[in-house]
């Protein structure tokens, strides 16, 4: 089962990925914030605000970071099944 940190606020996408199979952790407070839980994950997804303008994020981590911005739950998904096979 994929392990997938959702950042606060996509509760549509946890939901979705929920029902989809997926394990869901919601992560309180920004990527920065919940670094030690992060290894622990498959992907994390965003809402985008830890990125910049590029849509580069400035979190260091091995974890792959799906940016969730202006995306469905199923594009969101989509991506995921990229990052992660």
């Amino acid at each position: 089962m994929k392990k997938v940190g959702i950042e606060k606020g996509l509760s549509n996408v946890a939901e979705f990925l929920t029902n989809e199979g997926y394990s869901v952790e919601e992560l309180s407070g920004s990527i920065k914030e919940n670094l030690s839980k992060l290894d622990g994950l498959d992907v994390i997804v965003t809402a985008g605000l830890d990125t910049d303008m590029m849509g580069h994020s400035t979190t260091e981590t091995k974890t792959p970071v799906v940016n969730a911005d202006g995306l469905t739950p199923q594009e969101v998904k989509n991506l995921i099944d990229r990052q992660i096979k």
